[in-house]
C-alpha cells in the first residue's frame, strides 16, 4: 500500500514556492489515492494535471498498481487547515458548533487556536417588546467547532 506520507511529501515538493498547499490525502486499501489541494488564490485544473503527473512519475506502477485523483478543495466541503481559514477572512461562513449550534456568520479572524465569528442576533431588550437586532463578535476555540464550510449566498 502507497503511504499517505510519501504522497504528502511528492506533493509538498512539487508546489514548493507557490501559494498551493495540501489540505488531504487519503488512501484505500485498494491503492486508491485522493489528494485535496487548495491555494491561498484559485487552483487550476492545469495545476492539478501537472501535480498528477509528478506524483505518477515518483512511484513506478510495475511495483505497486494504484489510481490517482487530485482536486482542488471544493466551496461544500468543510475546511480542514488552518491557512484555509486565513484565506476566508472577511467571507461568510456556516459554522456547526459540537453543541450542534449552527451559525451563518462572517469570519472576522482566525488562529490555530480559535475563530472569531461576527453575526447579527436578536436578543430581546428591557422595555420594548419586541427583539432588537445587534451585532455579536464572538470567539469560539477549535475545540468547540464540528465544522465550518465556506457560505454562498444565491440570494
Amino acid at each position: 500500500m502507497i503511504e499517505t506520507q510519501k504522497i504528502r511529501e511528492v506533493a509538498e515538493k512539487f508546489m514548493e514556492g507557490s501559494d498551493l498547499f495540501v489540505v488531504d490525502v487519503k488512501v484505500t486499501p485498494g491503492n486508491d489515492v485522493e489528494l485535496t489541494i487548495d491555494s491561498d488564490t484559485s487552483v487550476s485544473i492545469d495545476t492539478c494535471v501537472e501535480l498528477s503527473r509528478a506524483i505518477e512519475a515518483e512511484f513506478d506502477r510495475e511495483e505497486e498498481d494504484f489510481s490517482l485523483m487530485v482536486a482542488s478543495a471544493g466551496v461544500g466541503q468543510p475546511l480542514k487547515v488552518f491557512r484555509q481559514y486565513r484565506k476566508l477572512i472577511g467571507q461568510p461562513v456556516e459554522v456547526v458548533l459540537k453543541d450542534g449550534m449552527k451559525i451563518l456568520a462572517e469570519l472576522r479572524d482566525a488562529t490555530p487556536e480559535s475563530i472569531t465569528l461576527g453575526y447579527k442576533e436578536k436578543v430581546a431588550v428591557e422595555g420594548k417588546k419586541k427583539k432588537v437586532e445587534v451585532e455579536v463578535v464572538k470567539t469560539y476555540g477549535i475545540d468547540e467547532v464540528k465544522t465550518t464550510k465556506e457560505y454562498l449566498d444565491f440570494k
